[in-house]
């Protein structure tokens, strides 16, 4: 966070990563939609919309076209900061494979998910665009075989993450927002370098996933 205030305030109530929602000294991670909506009391319904089939078929998709934009995208602007975020383009791209990364180590350990996995930067050798979508490409060839294995599964139990309990199912969904949101961006991104993106996402591949039609938080 590059906020001052926002730092402090974090440390005032004992959070130690984010993104939260807080309310006087009380907080909760809002990793989880559910987690939200019971904390502020409200009466949504927060059960995930597709099912672990659906969530999985429509990643696939998603993974294919985060590696095309990636892979398009000049080396040159790879330093270049994000509006009102202190991360590069080259680490927002990165993340973008290193959620469905973070997942799998989870799902293929059994230990808990956790905020450094999740949250790790890219290594050294990966400086160039074509670089992180060879690393995301690897990513999508271990979600396919995970997926192959896993399709007939239960999804309705609890997995371990650093924010808490939630279900398999829960988690897959949130893996599959979280990817596709900075998918999302990443179009954005090339926009803004004066090129067209090459069939980015559409709404029909966000149909379902909770998600607005909101690219960039403002602020």
């Amino acid at each position: 966070m590059e906020d001052n205030g926002g730092r402090e305030e974090l440390a005032r109530i004992g959070a130690r990563s984010i993104p939260i929602v807080s309310r006087g000294n009380d907080f909760v991670f809002a990793q989880i939609i559910k987690d939200v909506v019971d904390f502020l009391d409200l009466e949504d319904d927060t059960a995930p919309e597709l099912s672990p089939v659906e969530l999985a078929t429509r990643y696939q998709g998603i993974l294919e076209t985060a590696i095309r934009l990636v892979g398009s995208m000049p080396d040159e602007n790879l330093e270049r900061e994000l509006p009102n975020r202190p991360r590069s383009w080259r680490v927002l791209m990165h993340h973008a494979f290193q959620i469905p990364s973070a997942f799998l180590d989870m799902e293929e350990t059994g230990e808990s998910l956790s905020s450094e996995n999740l949250l790790a930067t890219p290594p050294d050798n990966l400086r160039t665009s074509a670089q992180i979508a060879d690393f995301g490409a690897k990513v999508r060839d271990r979600f396919n075989a995970w997926w192959a294995e896993a399709k007939d599964e239960d999804f309705n139990g609890q997995v371990p993450t650093y924010f808490g309990g939630t279900t398999r199912h829960e988690m897959l969904e949130r893996t599959v927002w979280h990817s596709t949101q900075h998918v999302r961006q990443i179009a954005s991104l090339l926009e803004q370098a004066g090129i067209t993106p090459d069939r980015p996402l559409t709404s029909a591949d966000i149909q379902g996933l909770p998600l607005t039609d909101v690219v960039w938080d403002e602020g």
